[in-house]
C-alpha cells in the first residue's frame, strides 16, 4: 500500500521558485572581483529573474539538456544566477577550481566536455592560455558588461550582461526525474587525474535541507550568511542552495578573502553566519590582532576542509565571541557528513570538557551513516579509543565517479580515506588521512594531534607534521613551522612544548622552519608537496 501523497520531484528549480515567491525582497550582496571591489546589491527576485534569462541564453546557444556548463568564477550574484539557472534548466553546472594547475583545468574541462564556459574577467589570462586545448568548449562567456570585455588572443568572448539583456526573463522550469544530474565537481589534492563527482537534484535538495537543521548550520530567514568557502569548492558546501531554501540574506565576497576585506563585509553587512577553511580564519584572526579590532555583531561560523586547530577555535571564542562549529566531509559527500553540536548532557560539563568535545569533527547529521573499520573491514567499537578507516553511506554520498567504471564502494559503503575514532555519542575525531598517518615501529602517530599542539605555541603561525624515513622505526614525525611575524622560537623550545601533552614517543624527532607551507587548491596543507620537499631530510635520531 502506497501513501496518498503527491509525487513531486525534488529539483533545484523548487528553491528558485520558493525564494522568489516568499523571500524575493531579501538582499544578495556581492563584492565584484572585476570592478575594483565595488559592492553590488540586488534581491533574490532579481537573481531568479536573471536565472531565467540564463536558461534562455543556454537555449539560444543550443546547449542541449544534461550538457555540462562550466564556470571559472568567484562568489558573486552572477555565479549564483548560474547555480540556479543552469541546473533548473536541466543542464549540469560544472564549477571549475581556478586554483588548480592549468594542465589539470584543461583535463577537467575536456573530461567533463563543457560546451560553454562562463568566467570572471580576472580569469581572462588563464582562459586565454587554456582555450586552444579545450576542445569541447564552443562559447566562452566573460561575466561582465560589453564595454569591459577583455582583449584575448585565442578567444572572442561573449558578454554575459549583453547576453542576458537580450534574453527574456520568462521561462517555464521543466519537470524531470530528480535523479538527473544537477552539478559536477572534481576532487583535488589526489594522485593521478581528478575524479568527477556528479550530484543529482535529489541529493542536492536533501543535502541543503540537512545543512539547515538546528544542529548543523541552523540557517534561518533572519540570518546574514557570508560563505567564504568558494562556490567552486564542492558547491560552496551547499550554502547557495541552503540560503535560498531558507531565504537568508547572502553576502558574497568575490575574490576578497583577505582579513581586511572580510572584516569590512562582516561589519558593514552585520553577518551572522559564515563558513570557510582554517587558513581563512587564521588570516582574519591575524588581521584582528594586528589592528586591535573587535566585532560589533555576534556571529557563528563553520570550519571544514581540514582540521581546525583548537587554539584558533579558542581564540575566536574567548577573544571575539565567535563560536566555530567543526564540520567534516568531502567532495564525495556533497560535502557535509558530521557537525560539531553538543548534546544535552554535555551542557552540564565544565567548559574545558565541553571544548574537548567541540574540537572533534562532530557527529553524523541525519542522512549520513558512518562506521570505522580495521584493515580486514571488521567494524570497530565506538568507544572513542579504537581508530580505523572511516566508511560512510547516505543519499548524498557518491556511488561512482563520472566516466569511471570501477565501483569505489565496499558493500555499499564509501571508504573516505580518513582515519579516526567514534565515541559513544557518535562524535568523530579525525586522526589523519590514511596516507598521512605516521607509522612508527608498528604503531600509528596522528599528525593532526601533533599539529594542534604546535599551533598552541604563541610563536607559531602555521604547523604541519609529516613522516620521514627512519632506519629503525620506519617513520618518525618531522615538524614544519611557519613563525608569526616578529616572533622567535627554537627547535628545543618547540619540542619541549610537547612535554606532557602527548605520549612521549610521539614527540617529533626534528623541527624545520620555513617561510611558508604549501596548500592545495582547496586551502588544505599539501602533505604531498611537503613529503616530496623533505624526502631526503636526515633526522638527528637516525
Amino acid at each position: 500500500m502506497h501513501g496518498l501523497i503527491m509525487d513531486h520531484q525534488l529539483l533545484v528549480a523548487d528553491i528558485v521558485r520558493h525564494v522568489e515567491r516568499f523571500h524575493g525582497d531579501t538582499e544578495v550582496v556581492s563584492r565584484l572581483p572585476d570592478d575594483g571591489g565595488r559592492i553590488h546589491r540586488c534581491t533574490y527576485a532579481d537573481v531568479a529573474a536573471r536565472a531565467r534569462r540564463v536558461a534562455n541564453v543556454l537555449d539560444t546557444l543550443a546547449v542541449a539538456p544534461q550538457t555540462t556548463v562550466g564556470t571559472l568564477a568567484w562568489n558573486t550574484h552572477r555565479h549564483l544566477e548560474l547555480y540556479y539557472g543552469v541546473s533548473s534548466a536541466r543542464r549540469v553546472l560544472h564549477t571549475v577550481n581556478p586554483r588548480l594547475f592549468p594542465e589539470q583545468i584543461i583535463w577537467i574541462i575536456n573530461h567533463a566536455e563543457d560546451q560553454v564556459l562562463f568566467f570572471d574577467e580576472c580569469f581572462a589570462p588563464l582562459v586565454d592560455g587554456i582555450a586552444p586545448q579545450c576542445k569541447t568548449v564552443k562559447h566562452w562567456v566573460a561575466m561582465t558588461t560589453a564595454d569591459k570585455l577583455p582583449t584575448m588572443k585565442n578567444v572572442q568572448p561573449l558578454s554575459y550582461e549583453e547576453l542576458l539583456a537580450a534574453a527574456s526573463d520568462q521561462y517555464e522550469w521543466p519537470s524531470f526525474d530528480e535523479r538527473e544530474a544537477a552539478s559536477l565537481c572534481y576532487t583535488s589534492g589526489t594522485t593521478g587525474n581528478p575524479k568527477g563527482v556528479l550530484y543529482s537534484h535529489r541529493s542536492t535538495i536533501l543535502h541543503a535541507m540537512a545543512a539547515c537543521l538546528p544542529d548543523v548550520m541552523c540557517l534561518t530567514a533572519r540570518d546574514v550568511v557570508l560563505p567564504v568557502v568558494p562556490m567552486f569548492h564542492v558547491n560552496g558546501w551547499g550554502t547557495p542552495y541552503a540560503c535560498g531554501m531558507m531565504g537568508a540574506k547572502l553576502v558574497l565576497p568575490g575574490a576578497g578573502l583577505d582579513g581586511a576585506s572580510l572584516y569590512e563585509l562582516f561589519e558593514s553587512e552585520r553577518v551572522t553566519f559564515s563558513a570557510g577553511v582554517p587558513t581563512v580564519w587564521l588570516g582574519l584572526m591575524q588581521h584582528l590582532q594586528k589592528h586591535k579590532l573587535k566585532f560589533t555583531t555576534q556571529w557563528r561560523s563553520t570550519v571544514g576542509g581540514s582540521a581546525c586547530p583548537p587554539a584558533l577555535m579558542k581564540t575566536f571564542r574567548d577573544d571575539y565571541g565567535v563560536r566555530i562549529g567543526h564540520a567534516w566531509g568531502m567532495s564525495e559527500m556533497s560535502p557535509l557528513g558530521t557537525y560539531g553540536s553538543l548534546k544535552n548532557h554535555h551542557l552540564s560539563l565544565p567548559k574545558d570538557e565541553q571544548f574537548a568535545v567541540e574540537i572533534k569533527q562532530g557527529r553524523p547529521i541525519f542522512g549520513v551513516d558512518l562506521k570505522i573499520v580495521d584493515e580486514t573491514g571488521a567494524e570497530l567499537p565506538r568507544d572513542g579509543k579504537a581508530f580505523g578507516d572511516i566508511h560512510v553511506k547516505g543519499p548524498w554520498v557518491v556511488s561512482g565517479y563520472y566516466k569511471l567504471d570501477n565501483d569505489p564502494t565496499i558493500d555499499g559503503w564509501f571508504p573516505t580515506g580518513d582515519v579516526g575514532t567514534l565515541d559513544p555519542d557518535g562524535f568523530l575525531q579525525i586522526t589523519d588521512r590514511s596516507k598521512d598517518v605516521i607509522k612508527s615501529g608498528g604503531e600509528w602517530i596522528s599528525s593532526i594531534d601533533l599539529e594542534n599542539v604546535a599551533m598552541a605555541h604563541p610563536a607559531v603561525q602555521e604547523a604541519a607534521v609529516i613522516g620521514v624515513h627512519h632506519p629503525k622505526w620506519d617513520e618518525r614525525p618531522l615538524l614544519i613551522i611557519v613563525k608569526k611575524p616578529g616572533q622567535e622560537t627554537s627547535r628545543d623550545e618547540l619540542l619541549g612544548h610537547f612535554t606532557g601533552k602527548i605520549a612521549k614517543w610521539w614527540t617529533p624527532d626534528d623541527v624545520v622552519f620555513v617561510p611558508e607551507i604549501p596548500h592545495t587548491a582547496t586551502g588544505k596543507i599539501s602533505k604531498l608537496q611537503l613529503r616530496q620537499q623533505f624526502k631526503e631530510h636526515k633526522l638527528p635520531t637516525a
